[in-house]
């Protein structure tokens, strides 16, 4: 997976546009940060993602998930993305999006998914 293949699924949701973050590609729901591209452009920085979930994550599959230690008083989990399965990155960037944007986007989004 790649950067490209994130956007490809997140900017088919409303509100999702491109832009930058701490100057790295970065994809944002109406100006709130959805999620960005580490500088490495291989890892995917996951907002969202509690402690314990990290964890079990981390745990189950080291090669796909870590956390550096900057990262590690956050609720965020960092994704390689060449090593990552599209189902499991988008459920992500799903539930993250239901969390940022508006809530008359989801209730639309939702409506039209039937």
């Amino acid at each position: 997976m790649t950067f490209d293949d994130v956007c490809a699924i997140a900017l088919a949701w409303p509100g999702v546009e491109r832009g930058t973050s701490y100057g790295t590609p970065a994809l944002k729901v109406k100006g709130k940060l959805l999620t960005r591209l580490r500088e490495d452009g291989e890892t995917l920085v996951m907002l969202g993602v509690g402690f314990d979930e990290r964890e079990l994550l981390i745990e189950a599959e080291p090669e796909v998930f870590h956390v550096t230690p900057h990262y590690r008083g956050w609720p965020i989990v960092l994704v390689r993305l060449p090593q990552a399965n599209a189902n499991a990155v988008e459920a992500f960037l799903l539930r993250r999006w239901r969390e940022v944007a508006p809530k008359r986007l989801v209730k639309e989004f939702d409506a039209a998914k039937g």
